[in-house]
């Protein structure tokens, strides 16, 4: 199975995401079975490593987000993975904007898929810093519904 999660930059709450399920996934013993990424609609941030902030909050929590760099969504996405899950309703719109005729990608939006009491991911990039720790929370959530629905298609 292959996952992207998605959202404006790539460098707060998508490469959060990356990181939390690839933990979750080594725990489990399910790394060698799923491939997990993360992109951004943008083009701002590419090749850059994740907000220092974002590194931080994570970092605090056990999570190594220090390897990754930033990437933009591109059309073969839509065919590489099999689950393409937005951050928010924007970043939502804007893949089924990008998703060409015929791709097989499930695109979907994150938290709503697995039930939480909020629908979005929340962009820390401009508030305070605990909302690092918002998102983490919400990810790690999150994270826990996509693990039961991962181990069901395996």
């Amino acid at each position: 199975m292959r996952v992207l999660f998605v959202c404006l930059g790539n460098i707060c709450r998508s490469p959060t995401a990356e990181g939390v399920l690839r933990r979750k996934l080594l725990a489990a013993g399910l790394q060698q079975q799923v491939e997990v990424d993360s992109a951004g609609t943008g083009d701002w941030h590419v090749g850059k490593a994740p907000d220092p902030r974002t590194r931080q909050a994570a970092r605090a929590r056990g999570y190594d987000l220090d390897a990754l760099r930033a990437r933009q969504v591109e059309p073969a996405d839509f065919r590489r993975f099999d689950l393409i899950l937005a951050m928010d309703k924007s970043n939502l719109a804007d893949l089924q904007s990008l998703c060409p005729l015929g791709a097989g990608a499930e695109v979907d939006l994150f938290l709503r898929r697995y039930d939480l009491a909020v629908s979005e991911v929340p962009d820390p990039y401009y508030g305070a810093g605990d909302g690092f720790e918002q998102v983490l929370d919400l990810i790690e959530q999150a994270c826990d519904g996509l693990l039961l629905e991962i181990r069901s298609r395996l």
